[in-house]
Order: C-alpha cells, then sequence, then structure tokens
C-alpha cells in the first residue's frame, strides 16, 4: 500500500505531549505589535509565525495553544489583525501572529502595506524555525492561499499547513478537503510533509501542535 503523500501527523508520545503543554501554557505574554521592520524585537531566540487569510482561525488557535481565553484577539471582521503581533513564549520562544490576507476590509494602500511588510518578515527572519499555515478545512487550499504558499516558497521558508475547524465538517468531507489541499501542496518543496487537523473549539490536534513547537530546534 503506497503512502499518502502529507499524512497527519501523528499523536505526540507521552512526554512530548506534556512539554508542549508546559511551553504553551507556562509564562505567555503579549509583547508587542509590529507594523515596520524596524519594530521587529530582538532576534534572540526561536520564533514561529502563524499566517492565514481572515477568518481562518488564527487568533482563536493561539487562544487554544496558549490555553487562555483572549492573549489574541478574535474578530469577526475580516483584516482586523493589521500588524505582526509577538507574543513571548517563557524566555526561549516568540509566538507570532502575522496579517490576515485576502478580503481585508481595508484600504487597498494599507493592504500593499501588509504585503509588503509580510514579504520583508518571511525573507529576513534568521529565527524563524516554521511558518504555520492555517487552511480553513471547509475550504481547502484557494487561489489566495496558494499566493502566500508561493511566497513561503521563495522565501525559503519551511512551512506546515494547520486545517482548522474540522468540527465543522464529517468525516467524509474531511478526507476530500486533506486530498485538495495535499494536490495543491505537492510542487512546493518548503511544505513540511506532515498535516496537522486541528478544532480550536473542541481542542482537536491541540496537544499535536503543542508538541511540534515544543520540538522545534
Amino acid at each position: 500500500m503506497t503512502a499518502l503523500p502529507f499524512p497527519l501527523a501523528e499523536t505526540p508520545e507521552p512526554l512530548a505531549e506534556e512539554a508542549g503543554r508546559k511551553l504553551l501554557t507556562g509564562e505567555v505574554e503579549f509583547l508587542k505589535g509590529v507594523v515596520a521592520m524596524n519594530g521587529l524585537p530582538p532576534a534572540d531566540r526561536l520564533e514561529v509565525c502563524f499566517a492565514g487569510r481572515s477568518n481562518v482561525g488564527k487568533s482563536s488557535l493561539i487562544n487554544a495553544l496558549t490555553g487562555r481565553r483572549a492573549i489574541a484577539r478574535t474578530s469577526n471582521t475580516p483584516g482586523r489583525t493589521q500588524e505582526i503581533n509577538y507574543f513571548t513564549v517563557g524566555e526561549s520562544h516568540y509566538l507570532v501572529d502575522l496579517p490576515g490576507y485576502g478580503f481585508a476590509k481595508a484600504p487597498v494602500p494599507v493592504v500593499e502595506k501588509w504585503q509588503r511588510l509580510l514579504k520583508s518578515y518571511l525573507s529576513g527572519r534568521a529565527t524563524l524555525r516554521r511558518a504555520f499555515l492555517l487552511i480553513d478545512m471547509r475550504h481547502g487550499v484557494k487561489p489566495v492561499d496558494a499566493e502566500i504558499i508561493d511566497l513561503l516558497n521563495k522565501s525559503a521558508v519551511t512551512f506546515q499547513v494547520v486545517l482548522t475547524k474540522a468540527d465543522k465538517l464529517s468525516g467524509p468531507e474531511q478526507e476530500k478537503t486533506l486530498a485538495q489541499v495535499r494536490a495543491a501542496l505537492a510542487k512546493h518543496p518548503a511544505a513540511f510533509p506532515e498535516l496537522v487537523v486541528t478544532s480550536s473549539e473542541k481542542g482537536t490536534g491541540i496537544p499535536t501542535l503543542r508538541a511540534i513547537i515544543a520540538g522545534l530546534t
């Protein structure tokens, strides 16, 4: 039997799961919102970033990972997150919430400014270990997602797809989306070869993603 490309990430071993839980639910604080590259904090620790189109559930996922209700702002208005938001995780990690892309209710010059900042960040941050690209499981990879995938490839940033809102779909519907995502990623060498399926509401996949982050070096 041929193995599927981009299999689902395995459930972590108990020690890895606990390490992830301790890291992500420990001392996590909002540090700052950044609107220009010269505002970035010192590159003195490992960092991971979360990218996704507007309303994909980035803030909800960060809240779930950290065990907080509202450390990251959530909104039903696309495009509310207009900055690169930095969170400190103890003294060892940064979590970075990138501006939502696509369908942003903002003037074109503002959107273009976000896009330039995003490109500069991805290509110029030496301590960035992985970008987590959030894809809404109900919709799969859309053209606007394909654009950010191309940007991640060109920036030589390893990215891993995290599917959100899995609780909104049945098992067969999930499999259909997974097949579409796998096909979309097939030609992208920067894509990490495992997918993570999550539900911030139900807690699905949260221990797995925590363990992945804690295991990065």
